[in-house]
């Protein structure tokens, strides 16, 4: 498993590996790697005969007020991890491989990015679409492993390489749980032990939720107060709650199938999101 840092050199050694009619897999990631980003992993390995996975706290994705110095990096851990799962190629590169003195250039999306997380978050998917845009050229990927519980990210990605031609085929992973149903995510590790054992309330809801649709409960606002009602009353402050259109993201005015319920809440310092796409045949798809 070789470490490159700089985007040029992962060019060159992708390049190669076309030459030879390889097939270019690609896992995006912040490091801080859990069981969801080993998922990943394994499916890009399934789906490709090279396998890259980048590791780079993007700075553009965050806010001035987020956790972009707190956020959890150990490449050396993120690296033993990856031991094992036949990964060619890690891209660790620091911030100034990614965007040089003088770097000047913006990536930005019209409609999906004014949904959900992009409300309270109106750089984060500039930031993402920017990134990414960088990392799916300095890989030269044929394909690109994205989880679910980002739904609103995937969705973005799709966009964006749809509308710029970028020819990369973006591969959806369901999401990865815990055996309580909390969502996997590199942010759990700040929750405290009393706040870990709340949060499996999130998706506890958007199931309860998601069974109420498909029983035919159709009134959004009845659904979506009873729904913060509840994560309140678990101690969550919650930023969204929302049922949409899983292509769009736009609102639907009334809960029908198919449909995306999709959240974000925080407990104590630690914001929570997932989501779950209700289907008309076969129940809620986690």
């Amino acid at each position: 498993m070789e470490v490159i840092r700089e985007p040029g050199r992962l060019r060159e050694r992708s390049d190669a590996w076309h030459r030879q009619g390889w097939v270019v897999g690609l896992v995006p990631t912040m490091g801080a790697l859990h069981e969801g980003h080993l998922a990943l992993v394994r499916a890009a390995r399934k789906e490709a005969d090279r396998v890259i996975v980048s590791i780079f706290v993007n700075p553009t994705q965050f806010g001035p007020s987020e956790d972009f110095a707190r956020y959890p990096r150990n490449l050396d851990r993120d690296l033993g991890m990856l031991q094992g799962l036949d990964v060619d190629v890690v891209f660790a590169p620091g911030v100034e491989d990614m965007y040089p003195p003088g770097f000047q250039t913006r990536v930005e999306l019209d409609r999906l990015p004014r949904h959900l997380c992009g409300l309270s978050r109106p750089h984060h998917f500039g930031g993402v679409a920017l990134v990414v845009t960088k990392l799916f050229t300095a890989s030269r990927a044929d394909l690109a492993v994205f989880g679910q519980k980002d739904y609103q990210q995937v969705r973005v990605i799709e966009q964006l390489v749809s509308d710029l031609d970028l020819g990369v085929r973006i591969v959806r992973h369901p999401t990865i749980r815990e055996e309580d149903g909390l969502a996997m995510s590199s942010r759990n590790l700040y929750l405290s032990p009393e706040e870990r054992m709340r949060a499996p309330t999130l998706y506890r809801v958007l199931r309860a939720l998601g069974d109420r649709v498909r029983r035919g409960e159709g009134d959004v606002e009845i659904l979506r107060e009873e729904g913060i009602r509840v994560l309140e009353d678990a101690g969550f402050q919650v930023d969204y709650l929302a049922f949409c259109d899983p292509w769009s993201l736009e609102d639907l005015p009334v809960a029908r199938v198919p449909l995306l319920i999709a959240a974000a809440a925080r407990l104590g310092s630690t914001r929570l999101i997932d989501n779950l796409e209700v289907t008309p045949d076969a129940g809620p798809v986690v």
